[in-house]
Order: C-alpha cells, then structure tokens, then sequence
C-alpha cells in the first residue's frame, strides 16, 4: 500500500477550512498524513486550528512566512512524508471516493506520475454543470485547454492538471518545485502549468479522471486574483490579467522547442484568447465590451512580453524551479 500525504495551503478562511478537513476525514481510503499550510500572521486560522479537532484525522501544520499559494505548496512538498502527495485548496471539500480513486490510478502503473480530477464548481450555491470532452491539454502551438470543472468521460491521459485537485507521485516531482518566479501575491495563477509539463516532460503519465472529484466552492480571492476580472470597465483588474499572462507565457515557453515558441509568440500577438486576447480577440470584442477590450488586449501584452523576460533569464528560474 501506499503512503498518502494531502497538503492544503490555506489563509484566512476557517469556515471553508471546516468543511474540507471534515471531508477529508470522511475519506473511504484514510490519508496518512494531512499538512495544513498557514501563514504566520493569519491569526484567524490559527485561532480555529487551536480548537479544531477531528478524530482519525493525523492533521499536522507548517506556517510559511512568504505570502502566495507557491510558497506554502512548496513547503508542504518539502514537508511531507507520502509516496503520493495530492493537494486540494481550502474551499473545495473531495467526495469521499477521492483518495481511494486516486490510489487506484498510481496501483495501476508504476508509469503514473501524476493524477487529478473534476471539481464541481458552486457559484453562489449554484453548480455549473457543463460537459467537455477535452480537458487539460496542450495544443502544438502553446494554447492550453484547461475545463477540469467540465470534463467528462472515461479516465485518460492529459498535459495539465488543476491545482484545487491533483496528486504526484513523489519519484516523479523529486526534483521539482513549483516555479517562483511567477507573479502574484495571492494565487498566482496558472502556477500548475510548468509544473505539469516538467512531469510529462520527463515521461511520466498524467491521468485525469472526472471521478476523482472535488467539490469546489470559490470563496473571495486576493485582489490580485484573474478570477474577480469582470466585464465591467470599473472592476476590471489589469494587474490580475497581467500576472495571469505573464504565469502562462513562463510555463509554456518552458515547454515547447524553439520552432514552436516562434510559433506561439505570433498566435499569441495576433489572435489569442478571450481570457488572454491578441489583436484578432481584441477585435472581436471591440463591438460589445468597447474600451474594455483594449485594456484587456494590453494587459494581455504586457503580461507576455513580462513572461518573455522572465523566461529568458533562465538561470534564475531553474535555480528555483528546481531543489
């Protein structure tokens, strides 16, 4: 059998750390250890941790002093003692069937080196229930398909994981960090982008099945967050966007050859995606959002020429990226 650690970076939400712990507890196959990551100055959390208690439940805590949810992952990846290392967010809760579905994956072949799954999204206590049949894959010219909230099924492999539910195996991401040299001080989008591909990279399988699923129930971001942009000029935040661009440019100039890079740098420029527009994007949205859509065409921009210099140092990068 194997040794499973989960690892949940968590900062100032008590009540949504509640319901995951308590579905961690409720998990058919036990985990053998659960490190709950906590900032030094969220007292909120450390207050509730103090009079929390769950039987059958080897909960232990590390507190990171570095703000963003890169730091606390890679403290518990330091921390941790498991054979798998899965990591769910503080306000997602997994169904019970979780780490027994997991398990079964990395039982199955020793070729496994990562596994994750569905989470079911709740808006306002409303689930978004879609269907995609593509989920977690890289196309040959750098655009990445995420729809891990969507996909649906038999169990297959996949380019990209998403971080509110995925597991690694521990011989596969030995060497590995998750990369800071990302932006953002909150969630640091897109942070699984790199990581996954180093794992696949280095040809490991990663598995993604709809039934190892979590429940996900977004709670307020940091300002800083691509997910409190909104189609209202007012609200848009050019810095969320920015980082967000920047994040993905990094994780897939990492990845692809040189002729693909090429490749990328002109879709990107002259066509992009809606969440990451280029000029044709730009120009599709013109008619209805008006000035927003230049502000997010150049924030979009600027997020891949930051991602673009970023990467070129790439010294520093793979210094952090790697142990």
């Amino acid at each position: 059998m194997l040794k499973l650690t989960i690892v949940v970076p968590t900062y100032r939400r008590p009540s949504d750390l509640a319901r995951c712990l308590t579905a961690l507890q409720q998990q058919n196959r036990p985990a053998d250890e659960v490190i709950v990551i906590v900032r030094d100055t969220d007292t909120a959390t450390w207050d509730f941790l103090r009079d929390f208690q769950l039987a059958d439940l080897s909960l232990q805590t590390a507190t990171v002093a570095v703000p963003g949810v890169i730091a606390a992952m890679n403290l518990g990846l330091a921390q941790a003692h498991g054979d798998i290392i899965a990591f769910t967010d503080d306000d997602a809760a997994p169904h019970p069937d979780w780490l027994e579905r997991i398990e079964a994956h990395y039982l199955a072949s020793e070729l496994v080196g990562g596994v994750g799954g569905r989470d079911w999204i709740y808006e306002n206590g409303k689930l978004i229930d879609d269907s995609r049949a593509v989920v977690g894959k890289l196309q040959w010219f750098g655009r990445a398909i995420g729809n891990h909230h969507l996909g649906v099924g038999p169990a297959r492999e996949v380019d990209i994981l998403k971080g509110v539910n995925m597991s690694w195996r521990r011989q596969a991401i030995s060497h590995l960090r998750f990369d800071e040299c990302l932006h953002g001080s909150g969630a640091q989008a897109h942070f699984e982008i790199a990581f996954s591909l180093a794992v696949r990279r280095a040809g490991w399988k990663i598995i993604y099945d709809p039934l190892v699923a979590v429940d996900h129930y977004p709670a307020s971001r940091p300002t800083d967050d691509p997910r409190l942009i909104q189609n209202l000029r007012s609200q848009f935040n050019a810095i969320a966007m920015t980082d967000a661009v920047h994040n993905e440019t990094i994780g897939l100039l990492k990845h692809l050859s040189w002729p693909n890079r090429v490749v990328f740098v002109l879709w990107a420029v002259a066509i992009g995606t809606r969440t990451a527009p280029g000029l044709l994007q730009y120009l599709r949205y013109l008619p209805q959002e008006g000035a927003l859509a230049g502000d997010k065409w150049w924030a979009s921009l600027q997020g891949r020429w930051q991602g673009w210099q970023t990467w070129s140092n790439v010294k520093r990068c793979n210094q952090r990226e790697s142990v």
